[in-house]
């Protein structure tokens, strides 16, 4: 720091550098444009992102983002053949049939289905978040039981939490109005 930045503190605006007064300013004759081309005339502006014509870096990086397998439902598979190991009338879960070692998790999958390939003669309370139609017939044949998991309920387009509908771009409307 030197006396003169010292008293310059607290002034808003620091001088403005003028250009194009003479070469004892330091900023004469071209005023610091270089020589000729286009960014040495009036007008020029610089495109965001342009690098000269060469291949820019936003073309450079391989693309990212959004994908829907990110959000793909990963199902662990048990079919209903693999359940005759259960004692009869035991409550069948994701958790009671990896305890068996009937099959490992599927990554990153808290979600239990069961398919229809095999028989079952015992009586089950099987809990699943998805079941097929053939699965669930023999099951309840074998005088079992199926529950299926609640599934998160989304709230409805364009309704509030408190109830309120409102129309794109409209106002909203109290429930019952």
């Amino acid at each position: 720091m030197n006396l003169a930045e010292a008293k310059a503190l607290g002034l808003k605006f620091p001088d403005r550098t003028r250009v194009g007064r003479g070469t004892g300013s330091g900023l004469g004759k071209t005023s610091g444009r270089g020589h000729k081309g286009a960014k040495a005339r009036s007008g020029w502006s610089r495109r965001i992102g342009w690098e000269g014509g060469q291949m820019p870096i936003y073309r450079r990086l391989p693309k990212r983002g959004f994908n829907n397998k990110n959000f793909e439902k990963i199902y662990t598979v048990v079919n209903v053949s693999d359940l005759d190991v259960f004692d009869v009338g035991a409550v069948v879960d994701l958790a009671a049939v990896l305890q068996k070692g009937l099959t490992s998790k599927e990554k990153h999958s808290e979600l239990f289905k069961v398919l229809g390939d095999g028989e079952i003669a015992k009586a089950l309370t099987v809990k699943v978040d998805a079941i097929t139609a053939s699965a669930k017939q023999k099951i309840e044949q074998a005088g079992g039981t199926v529950l299926l998991i609640a599934k998160k309920q989304n709230r409805a387009k364009f309704v509030a939490k408190d109830g309120s509908v409102r129309k794109p771009g409209g106002p909203r409307q109290k429930p019952g109005k």
